[in-house]
């Protein structure tokens, strides 16, 4: 289950989930455009309808979608740092909100998982942890937490879609 805190001066989301794949999987399925528009949005919601990539510093990219109510919208950046399959740092300015310069870092942590038995822990394979910094909301209350809650919505996403293939058709809203 994904998580997020908001720091106490209303500048930044900090959201988190644990996926049981590779940091490499997870990886892809966060910057591949196929794959994030089979999982990024929720019928009753909101869903990316294209996006473009151009996976390096100095890149751009754009998502453009639809909301529920039949609304377009659009978030844009460029891409300041990346570091497959463990760091990407991007800017976000979304049309549907007039909110600050705000910076979004994302990190795919390796972790081993374990099953513990009689004999011990014995490893079973990886996972990643996803960490997500996402600041520079100057003290905007109702910014920074709608910002939080839809990171954590699109952590849970995005696990439903790596850990089962669910994609926005096939899963629960």
């Amino acid at each position: 289950m994904a998580t997020a805190q908001i720091t106490p001066d209303n500048n930044t989301v900090l959201a988190e989930i644990f996926i049981a794949a590779p940091p490499e999987r997870v990886f892809q399925a966060f910057t591949d455009p196929a794959q994030k528009m089979r999982w990024w949005g929720a019928k009753d919601q909101y869903r990316i309808t294209e996006y473009h990539s151009d996976l390096r510093p100095g890149g751009k990219w754009k998502s453009i979608g639809v909301g529920a109510d039949g609304k377009p919208f659009q978030v844009d950046g460029e891409y300041l740092e990346i570091d497959p399959p463990r760091l990407i740092v991007h800017t976000w300015n979304p049309s549907f909100a007039h909110i600050y310069h705000t910076v979004v870092r994302i990190e795919f942590i390796p972790q081993d998982v374990h099953n513990l038995q009689a004999r011990g822990p014995q490893r079973v394979g990886t996972g990643t942890l996803v960490k997500i910094r996402h600041e520079g909301f100057a003290g905007d209350a109702a910014q920074t937490k709608s910002h939080g809650e839809g990171w954590k919505r699109v952590l849970g996403w995005m696990q439903a879609f790596v850990e089962s293939g669910a994609t926005l058709d096939t899963r629960d809203a």
